[in-house]
């Protein structure tokens, strides 16, 4: 009875520990490793048929680092 409390605790434990693991190694690999960058945005801007300036693309990706920050 004991051995199978301590295993469902143990599990259980281990369940919690994962999940906490994984998420701070995706929000670290997410910060390190943006998902858009400059020539993601600069392709998707040309295929809805805008003509991408270099100052646009400054301000959108501003805007997105500031979101960023506040989202933290």
């Amino acid at each position: 009875m004991l051995f199978v409390l301590g295993l469902i605790l143990g599990l259980l434990a281990g369940a919690v520990a994962g999940f906490f693991g994984a998420r701070a190694y995706m929000k670290k690999y997410f910060r390190d490793n943006p998902p858009v960058n400059e020539d993601m945005m600069r392709s998707m801007m040309l295929s809805m048929g805008q003509k991408p300036s270099e100052k646009k693309l400054n301000q959108m990706m501003q805007q997105m680092k500031q979101a960023q920050k506040r989202s933290k």
